[in-house]
């Protein structure tokens, strides 16, 4: 049985050729949580019962993540492009009978999030983000600094199967030591046992590392054409926008993190908080605070 949050229930959604594994529990106006690498729905097992007493949640895995679907990527990496992710999400959607949603995603989950606002912007209300500018413009933003720390981007978009098989030699550790190495305080004391155990078990799936990579190949890619097509073109983001990043993230190693995303959009909001990458677990207080209020009905930003 797949880990669940307390007080969600748990099914399993057919979208887009494959099935998605979904939590969900609350009322309200709905709100989709997209998790990030190297986790799953878990990640929000710290924020996801408060915000169920103000929304109705629905929690996905993410293709090729948790207990969702993990088909094999294709050679031009659209299998696991954001775009393909965000048709994942809209045909949740219609399954489950929703028109409008508000959406929150952290990390890879924030870039289905921003790439579904773009795609399909009338099925959204409001757009939060979490510790991420965009592909395009972490990729424009690329330092020596940066490429240290988010290495990670080039070595899984690395071509298969040479990052599958380094990481498949001992995939725990390596979650592990990815998940401790985000955080402010280089630790795993932050993660819930649930969880942790959750990021693990996938770790062990070929399947899913092999998606992960693919996930990364991706943004090396498709998304980064995307992005800088849409810049090009003038595309931006209509729905009101909240960002949210932390002081020891990765954006704040891309020069002005909020000044990017002035770019995507007009309507605007952000704020800092003090913590590593993951935020949901290692400053849970900081997300309900800012996010709570910006997706109550008639909230003004």
């Amino acid at each position: 049985m797949p880990e669940v949050i307390p007080g969600f229930k748990h099914s399993f959604v057919e979208t887009n050729g494959i099935r998605l594994s979904v939590q969900r529990a609350g009322e309200g106006p709905a709100l989709v949580l997209l998790h990030g690498y190297p986790q799953n729905g878990m990640c929000w097992l710290n924020v996801a019962p408060e915000f169920a007493k103000h929304f109705d949640v629905i929690i996905p895995d993410l293709r090729g993540y948790g207990q969702s679907d993990a088909p094999a990527d294709d050679e031009g990496h659209t299998v696991y492009s954001k775009r393909t992710m965000a048709v994942d999400i809209a045909g949740l959607l219609d399954a489950l009978g929703i028109e409008k949603t508000h959406m929150l995603g952290h990390d890879r989950g924030a870039r289905v999030t921003y790439r579904f606002a773009l795609d399909h912007p009338s099925r959204l209300g409001r757009v939060g983000i979490v510790e991420v500018v965009t592909t395009a413009d972490l990729w424009n933003s690329w330092n020596a600094e940066l490429a240290l720390d988010a290495y990670h981007w080039t070595f899984l978009a690395q071509p298969y199967p040479l990052p599958e098989r380094m990481i498949g030699a001992d995939p725990v550790a390596y979650v592990d030591w990815t998940l401790a190495s985000w955080t402010k305080a280089g630790t795993l004391d932050d993660f819930p046992q649930a969880a942790l155990q959750a990021y693990r078990a996938q770790a062990k799936d070929p399947a899913r590392i092999h998606a992960m990579c693919a996930d990364y190949r991706a943004g090396a890619g498709m998304d980064r054409a995307l992005d800088n097509g849409d810049l090009a073109a003038g595309r931006k983001i209509a729905a009101p926008l909240h960002f949210l990043w932390s002081t020891s993230g990765f954006p704040a190693g891309s020069g002005d993190p909020a000044g990017h995303w002035r770019r995507w959009c007009d309507h605007l909001t952000e704020a800092s908080c003090e913590s590593g990458h993951f935020v949901m677990e290692e400053n849970p207080q900081a997300v309900i605070d800012e996010f709570i209020p910006f997706f109550a009905p008639g909230h003004r930003p």
